[in-house]
């Protein structure tokens, strides 16, 4: 006999149901996301530095961390090491500033040079172009510059108001890195209680992200270094002025994956085209192309490893959504964070492994007595049983 099922009006297909369930918690999880968004971009004055300077720590704490090792304080080991930076940074602007100093008039004569040379073909090659043809392009051009003086004068007006904003980001990011430091691990305890029973899971996903960062952080830093120094040699062997400051924004662009390279490449094509001419600037690009083919698919899987395994266009996305809420910076450190983010959320619900079952205590087994107690007991009892 087949019973049939009364069908319930209330009741729900199971697909629909595990539908609704998944479309509520995307919901909420939204809601909580955006409103976190917009509290960091209302606060962004102080995330963007505090994110900077965790890049920065995990940059030099292996230095800081051996001097430590060597019987240092933490306090002298945290301001060598904050001292031999700047060192560092003050000594490359310094060597820029000079090396644009001395090349910048050179520059502008070549550029001047490969101008009439472009203007020689324009109207000598196959467009015939005639001179009053080049003198209204010329004049537009100008125009168009002396329509937008306005804009131009309140951008630079408003120069001033972003300096000291720069300037007070610089000082909280200093501050930033030099506490974390000298105290990072204790800053990470206290933060850790904070979390109760939670905390051992918490900590663990701490470690799996510093361990991210700080992976990242140096293989990018070693791809950026030898992408500065090729571009640099290959820029200096053809003659292009400026090339060390070229080498150096190289050098910085890199560390904004795809985007950077794109905008910095440019500029030094721009230049080398200005200065030396098409052809030169062709095979620029040529060794450019080269190049980046080769830290994507050799450098970057042997340096950086497994810190940051994300499809291309999932960079592409991060990167986009960084630009749109922090700009330049927010471009670059939106691919650590997410790296971060994917790499502590498994540690974060992943359960500790079971300790194995205790052994059962066994009760000690009672003394034996003494062979001088045995040897009393049977005197006592021995004129008992011969009475």
């Amino acid at each position: 006999m087949i019973v049939e099922r009364e069908s319930d009006g209330r009741s729900v297909p199971p697909v629909l149901s595990a539908m609704a369930a998944w479309s509520w918690r995307l919901i909420v999880t939204g809601v909580v996301v955006w409103f976190s968004v917009q509290v960091i971009v209302r606060l962004s004055f102080v995330a963007l530095p505090v994110a900077i300077a965790l890049l920065l720590t995990a940059l030099l704490f292996p230095l800081t961390d051996r001097l430590r090792e060597t019987g240092m304080r933490s306090i002298w080991a945290t301001w060598i090491t904050m001292l031999l930076a700047f060192a560092v940074i003050v000594g490359l602007g310094f060597i820029i500033g000079i090396r644009a100093n001395d090349e910048f008039p050179r520059l502008a004569e070549q550029v001047q040079v490969t101008a009439r040379e472009v203007q020689n073909w324009l109207l000598t090659g196959p467009f015939k172009l005639k001179e009053a043809q080049l003198t209204e392009i010329v004049n537009e051009i100008v125009r168009q510059i002396n329509t937008q003086r306005s804009a131009i004068t309140s951008t630079i007006l408003s120069t001033a108001t972003v300096f000291v904003e720069v300037l007070a980001s610089i000082v909280l990011l200093l501050f930033v890195t030099f506490f974390l430091l000298k105290d990072g691990g204790q800053i990470w305890s206290w933060f850790l209680r904070g979390f109760g029973r939670a905390a051992p899971r918490v900590d663990r996903a701490g470690r799996a992200a510093w361990h991210t960062l700080s992976q990242y952080i140096h293989g990018t830093v070693i791809v950026a270094a030898i992408h500065g120094v090729v571009i640099g040699i290959v820029l200096f062997g053809m003659g292009v002025p400026l090339w060390a400051p070229l080498a150096v924004l190289i050098f910085v662009a890199s560390f904004i994956p795809i985007v950077g390279i794109f905008f910095a490449g440019g500029l030094a094509t721009l230049v080398t085209l200005g200065a030396k001419g098409i052809v030169f600037a062709l095979v620029f690009v040529g060794i450019l192309v080269v190049e980046q083919q080769l830290e994507n698919h050799v450098l970057q899987p042997l340096i950086v490893g497994r810190a940051v395994k994300f499809h291309p266009l999932a960079i592409i996305l991060v990167l986009a959504i960084g630009g749109v809420l922090g700009g330049i910076a927010g471009a670059a450190i939106a691919v650590p964070v997410v790296a971060v983010v994917y790499r502590a959320l498994p540690e974060l619900r992943r359960r500790p492994p079971e300790l194995p079952p205790a052994v059962p205590h066994e009760p000690p087994p009672p003394p034996e007595p003494s062979g001088d107690r045995a040897s009393g007991a049977e005197e006592d009892v021995s004129p008992q049983h011969s009475g």
